[in-house]
């Protein structure tokens, strides 16, 4: 694929966005009906097979939350999801738009990602419904 179509394809396929791959194994949390399902299936596109869901018990390559208000503590939630993954692999915090049932505020989702020892990386446009904040745990000489 030349870089031109790869650049278009960032712009048009959500889970290219996000920076998936083929071949990784995503771990999917919080799932319910109202996830952004386009997204969804854009990932499972891009990484070749099923996302994993919350009782797989290996290492995942990336996880995606997907987190609600009435879905209790995110940064417990933050604490468990980067508890899956090796240090330096991203969780995707997937959050309910501005004035979609659901919602959390930006400043609310730093905090806790800051509480939960995760530096946020990026934020996108998810879908319709949906925004994405990608979070990672800093990577230190000392962490184990």
């Amino acid at each position: 694929m030349s870089a031109t179509a790869d650049h278009a394809e960032e712009r048009t396929n959500p889970a290219a966005k996000l920076g998936f791959e083929p071949g990784q194994v995503v771990q999917e949390i919080g799932y319910d009906d109202d996830a952004e399902q386009e997204l969804r299936e854009a990932v499972r596109a891009v990484i070749g097979q099923d996302l994993v869901d919350e009782d797989y018990d290996d290492v995942p390559d990336v996880v995606l939350l997907w987190f609600r208000q009435d879905d209790g503590d995110l940064t417990d939630a933050l604490v468990d999801a980067t508890g899956l993954v090796d240090e330096g692999a991203p969780i995707w915090l997937m959050t309910p738009k501005t004035g979609r049932d659901g919602h959390i505020e930006p400043s609310d989702i730093g905090e806790a990602a800051k509480t939960a020892g995760l530096a946020q990386t990026k934020t996108i446009n998810a879908g319709k419904d949906w925004s994405g904040s990608r979070l990672v745990t800093p990577k230190t000489a000392g962490r184990k």
